[in-house]
């Protein structure tokens, strides 16, 4: 079955290129460039942007690639091949680029990203327990698809959200449960591979000495060539591999010789090559299509995390732990709880860890292994607590609870580069992997390696296989910081040995350990390995330099130096040549260390490449293409401001364009990217210096003094209204606005908000209130939307709120923020905290209908002003609803909510502040069913929807939004956010939905 999505598929007309800016080849790889699209469908990108896209992954390496190619099927990747080898270029396909090793950076390379259409899943079979699919399907996205059947992919990375099957096959990844069922190499059957010639061949078990293997084997091509010096190696060499293999659950450094040979289930004697492909990193041949074994999903599963004093004591448990029936061990220091704690998205999932808490061990239980949870985690209480040197437990039981644990472990790697200033928790030895009944005595020795260069470390991971990721916090911008990476590197490697362990237990060799694998393997297999890579890559084309490299240009492969040595060293992405411009700013970044490390943040990670939850990025969700991530617009930034593009390329129409305003400013980043890129005040910034360098155009200044226009139009409707639906009038707003003839203006109602209740007067007088309000009257609530301001006033009425709706206070300044005229902005939020600043003294809180204004008082004006009158007024703004839950003042009211479900779509910038969920509990406890919708930003974004250039994608954005209302239960939907509302109002056959104090006020008893 091929697996279709219709809100999620990328649409081209959202791709960047529509915007129709020049993008010439950089000139060195012209004539490449131009023979592939003579034979390739898919896009073709060798400019300098696509060049610093795809210059970096996860790790700490940079380096950039010759060019990018987003093949659509396996003819475009033989054609890719056939004419990177023409012309001599290497070749790298790349997954999500989550790699942590620098195996997804390729100096020189033609890229193949396999994740723009090579991404569908192919066919399922139940009974068999098989899947085939393309390499760039993302591993979450397989096991929605399996789950209906009852089935999963056993590897399971953190990264697993946004990580590749075919990634984490070229990987050999695995993740939190191998303990319980290993690595991908044992779930690989078969693959299609487009070997280093071009020829595709299919890979599966074949019979040692069969008619089948004699056929293969007698060829004179390059898949006969290959099936003989494998056989001839394994033979070779059996005695070595026997010897210098570590018996490990997780063992991937080096090629897997010691696999691809083995007795099948028939006691037959077979080879299959699919096993060698696994974790070769690309560098033997490109997967176009895999066929991977499944397992059954547990229904039901438990957690008991054990919280120890000391991290070695939890070191010691993990061989105990072993004992029971567990799925899988793993452990978290106390470094990522405290960073967790300071970070917006992550700080409620640390609140249940007791304070004293060194390191936590996290023991799972699924119910194909334990049939009573509860006794289960009786027996290992009885062991580690009562028994043993833990000093509490932290049991989660409900779904929730522990999503809300395993949210907390898997964010752990991007969390810790989110530590401030430039020494970070760099990964480079953080994948060794040693017997775990030795890892007590080996975090010890690791800690007097620390000790020795004068450095400490985070500690987490998978202790129940021996793989703790352990990252030293070293300043690789210095050379003594990359010189000490290097000894530590040394010392560490000794230290594995000594415990016959392993380099790599999941992450790979890639640039960081492809230096040290001879150290692991020795002479003999080191000779093996390169001359397997040989007879698979004659000319050492495909991502040469990783997994092996040559000892020197006469050493075996083609004539010269490609290929040649390895050092984890070179190709960083900083180093301690690397600078960056600080500019003067107009918004305060002293909470991020300045503008040059909120930008440097981004450690490549990838999570703004998930579609499955969250808001981050919505942009990604409809294009499908790197530069429309917070990844891809930090390095693009980053590449501004550190000299790598021409020093006035961040003030071109391609970069503002392309780079900056195709952010829809949701903020999204802010909380569920990991180390808190946000991308929005970063815009923001860059924007400002723009309108001051180079101007602004009208329609910007239109939007940015929204607030005015809404007021004119106000004061002549209906008139103001007609104007816009006169013959041609559309279509002259599109050519001289720029304003999309597609959309629906809003409309101006004659009596505004201010209007309306400076007749009405409020109901609740002040000395009979024990709240006092102050009901910003935001533009499109008081000018064109009235109704939910109305009802909001209602329901603080019915809650004894005494109201005030003032229609003297500017306007928040939230249009002119977003779009970059800070200096107006900064005007707005003085004028609203001189006139509010007294009210507040005395009492008063400042609620807000419009949840983008809220969250502008609530973070964007501590950026822009900065005195304790700002920060008052904002600690007493609200959102409506947030409002009255924190102030449970609905538990006062008498509600008659009729029997209805409603669907609650949340703003985008509440959701960025941890604001969003008020409305679910108000609403709940008013009477109704609420499906709180696991949505990003509806793609209006404020002025981001009415134009021209950005219609098509705030459509496809949209469409995601419109998919999970469709498949909510609920019979209808509610959304705080003006925008929103217009948006899935928009939509044909459908009325403008309500707002949810609309919801209350209906409410009413």
């Amino acid at each position: 079955m091929a697996v279709e999505d219709e809100f999620y598929a990328p649409d081209l007309d959202t791709s960047a290129a529509s915007l129709g800016h020049e993008r010439p080849d950089v000139a060195a790889y012209r004539a490449l460039a131009e023979d592939l699209r003579r034979r390739v469908d898919g896009e073709v990108a060798f400019d300098e942007y696509a060049q610093v896209l795809y210059a970096s992954d996860g790790s700490i390496y940079q380096a950039r690639p010759a060019g990018v190619v987003c093949p659509r099927d396996a003819a475009d990747v033989r054609a890719a091949v056939e004419i990177a080898t023409d012309h001599e270029v290497p070749v790298l396909p790349r997954g999500a680029g989550s790699s942590l090793a620098g195996q997804a950076v390729g100096p020189g390379c033609v890229v193949l990203d396999m994740t723009r259409h090579m991404d569908d899943l192919l066919a399922v079979d139940p009974e068999a327990q098989r899947a085939t699919l393309q390499p760039g399907l993302v591993q979450d996205d397989l096991d929605d698809a399996l789950a209906e059947h009852g089935l999963k992919f056993a590897p399971d990375p953190a990264s697993s959200n946004r990580a590749t099957v075919g990634g984490g096959i070229g990987n050999n990844s695995t993740g939190a449960h191998s303990v319980r069922y290993g690595i991908t190499d044992a779930y690989t059957e078969e693959l299609e591979v487009v070997l280093a010639d071009g020829s595709l061949i299919h890979t599966r078990e074949v019979v040692l000495d069969s008619p089948e293997y004699d056929a293969i084997v007698a060829g004179d091509d390059l898949e006969a060539e290959v099936y003989r010096t494998v056989r001839r190696l394994v033979e070779e060499n059996a005695d070595e591999i026997d010897a210098k293999y570590p018996s490990l659950k997780r063992s991937v450094s080096g090629y897997n010789l010691h696999k691809v040979i083995y007795e099948n289930d028939d006691g037959q004697q077979v080879i299959n090559l699919s096993k060698l492909f696994v974790g070769a990193e690309g560098t033997l041949g490109v997967i176009v299509e895999a066929t991977v074994s499944l397992v059954t999903a547990p229904e039901e599963t438990a957690l008991a995390l054990y919280c120890f004093e000391e991290l070695v004591a939890a070191m010691r448990a993990v061989p105990e732990a072993l004992e029971y029936d567990v799925g899988a061990v793993e452990l978290m220091d106390d470094e990522v709880f405290r960073l967790a704690a300071d970070s917006d998205g992550y700080a409620e999932y640390v609140d249940v860890i007791p304070e004293g808490t060194a390191a936590a061990l996290m023991l799972e239980f699924d119910s194909e292994l334990v049939d009573d949870f509860e006794a289960a985690v009786a027996e290992t209480n009885d062991r580690f607590l009562e028994r043993g040197e833990a000093f509490d437990v932290v049991e989660a039981y409900s779904e929730t609870a522990q999503a809300d644990v395993w949210k907390l472990r898997k964010a752990a790697i991007p969390l810790l580069m989110s530590l401030e200033g430039d020494p970070k928790p760099y990964p480079f030895i953080e994948d060794a992997t040693v017997p775990p009944a030795e890892l007590a005595e080996y975090v010890q020795q690791f800690e007097g390696v620390l000790e020795d260069h004068d450095t400490s470390a985070a500690y987490f991971a998978h202790a129940g296989a021996g793989t703790l990721h352990i990252r030293p916090i070293l300043n690789l911008k210095t050379e003594n910081g990359i010189e000490a990476m290097h000894s530590i590197t040394e010392d560490v490697t000794d230290l594995v040995l000594e415990h016959h362990g392993a380099f790599s237990g999941e992450h790979g060799d890639g640039m960081a350990r492809t230096e040290f694998t001879p150290k692991m393997y020795g002479n003999q297999l080191w000779s093996a390995f390169k001359r397997l890579k040989t007879a698979f890559d004659p000319e050492w084309l495909l991502h040469p330099g990783n997994v092996v490299y040559r000892d020197g240009p006469d050493d075996v492969g083609p004539d010269g130096d490609r290929g040649v040595g390895a050092d984890m060293r070179e190709n960083l992405r900083y180093g301690a040549d690397y600078q960056s411009l600080e500019p003067q700013t107009e918004l305060e970044f002293d909470d991020e260390g300045g503008f040059s490390q909120l930008v440097e943040l981004c450690n490549g990670c990838g999570n703004c490449r998930e579609t499955g939850s969250g808001v981050m990025c919505p942009t990604y969700r409809a294009s499908g293409e790197e530069i429309q991530t917070t990844r891809g617009r930090a390095n693009m930034l980053r590449a501004a401001i550190s000299g790598e593009l021409p020093e006035e390329e961040i003030h071109s129409d391609r970069f503002q364009e392309e780079v900056l305003e195709l952010c829809v400013g949701c903020k999204g980043c802010k909380s569920d990217c990991p180390t808190g890129v946000d991308l929005a005040k970063l815009k923001a910034e860059v924007k400002h210096q723009h309108h001051q360098q180079e101007g602004a155009g009208l329609r910007e200044r239109l939007f940015a003094d929204i607030d005015t226009a809404s007021r004119l139009g106000s004061a002549l409707a209906p008139l103001s209204n007609l104007a816009a639906e006169l013959p041609g009038a559309r279509r002259v707003m599109e050519a001289t606005l720029g304003i999309a003839r597609e959309r629906e203006l809003p409309t101006f109602t004659g009596e505004s908000l201010v209007d309306w209740f400076d007749e009405r007067g409020p109901r609740v007088p002040e000395r009979e209130a024990e709240e006092k309000v102050v009901l910003f009257a935001d533009p499109y609530t008081n000018y064109s939307y009235p109704a939910p301001g109305r009802a909001a006033v209602e329901v603080l009425e019915a809650a004894g709120v005494h109201v005030q709706v003032p229609g003297d206070l500017p306007a928040s300044g939230r249009a002119a923020f977003s779009m970059g005229f800070l200096d107006k902005a900064r005007r707005r939020a003085r004028g609203n905290v001189a006139a509010l600043y007294p009210r507040v003294e005395d009492g008063w809180s400042v609620v807000f209908v419009e949840p983008s204004d809220a969250v502008m008082f609530q973070d964007e004006y501590l950026d822009l002003l900065g005195d304790r009158r700002v920060e008052a007024v904002s600690g007493a703004a609200y959102g409506v609803m947030e409002y009255l839950d924190r102030l449970r003042l609905d538990e006062a009211v008498d509600w008659d909510a009729p029997e209805e479900s409603v669907a609650y779509h949340g703003h985008c910038n509440q959701k960025a502040t941890n604001r969003d969920h008020h409305a679910v509990g108000v609403l709940r406890r008013a009477g109704y069913e609420v499906d709180p919708l696991d949505s990003t930003c509806c793609g209006m974004a404020g002025s981001f929807g009415y134009e021209a250039e950005h219609y098509e994608l705030s459509q496809a954005i949209g469409r995601i939004l419109f998919g999970k209302v469709e498949d909510s239960p609920a019979e209808t939907v509610v959304a705080p956010g003006g925008s929103c509302r217009s948006q899935l109002g928009d939509r044909d056959g459908h009325d403008r939905p309500p707002h949810p104090v609309e919801k209350l006020a209906a409410a009413l008893a």
